[in-house]
């Protein structure tokens, strides 16, 4: 699914466009987050792609879901 990633004030950030869905990414199991899991505010747990360290924000990537929370 695309999912858009961006820094926000207190800290990152995922949008979903296809579920008009924004959340807060409360655990990052890389820093950078690029190629590890991230978990989402919602529960969610999306895997980002493996990008360049210095990969500038927003950036628009494939994640792939792979638990957590409803639908």
């Amino acid at each position: 699914m695309k999912v858009m990633i961006r820094a926000t004030a207190k800290g990152l950030s995922a949008y979903v466009p296809k579920k008009d869905l924004e959340e807060p990414v409360v655990y990052a199991e890389r820093d950078p987050v690029w190629g590890g899991e991230i978990r989402l505010k919602n529960g969610w747990t999306l895997v980002l792609p493996e990008m360049p360290a210095e990969t500038r924000l927003p950036v628009t990537v494939d994640a792939r879901r792979v638990g957590g929370g409803d639908e």
